[in-house]
């Protein structure tokens, strides 16, 4: 996949909403790939956490197209592994506010595969419940 960069982007308006409502410098990431290294749902991601943080850093609005910030549990695993620590989880959790403000769905929890729920850390478990079950 090409990508085009471009410094309008890269300090946009959507960088600037995603840090704004996280509270987190982008840049702070160095790409180190320990959030994806360690994060327990990863099988079930179509993107590695380090790539959606990476594509916010570029500006890039198709992240929100990704279904990693649905499935992300918020279980912390990738903030206690950051050398930056870098809140992936409230990284997430600003990418899905912004996604649902522009009329996205969000994810419907029946449809991930029952052997990836069995398999799953209990911790990534309550992080899903306490941000899905209102």
């Amino acid at each position: 996949m090409r990508i085009q960069i471009s410094i309008d982007k890269v300090r946009g308006p959507f960088v600037q909403q995603v840090e704004e409502i996280s509270g987190q410098d982008l840049l702070d990431c160095n790409q180190c790939g320990k959030c994806s290294a360690g994060c327990p749902v990863v099988a079930a991601m179509d993107l590695l956490p380090s790539q959606v943080i990476r594509l916010a850093q570029l500006g890039m609005e198709e992240v929100l197209e990704s279904n990693t910030i649905w499935i992300c549990a918020s279980c912390l695993t990738c903030v206690t592994r950051c050398p930056k620590e870098v809140d992936l989880p409230r990284l997430m959790e600003a990418l899905r506010q912004i996604a649902l403000r522009r009329g996205a769905a969000e994810l419907d929890l029946n449809a991930l595969p029952p052997e990836l729920l069995r398999e799953v850390p209990q911790l990534a478990i309550v992080g899903g419940f306490r941000k899905y079950m209102r």
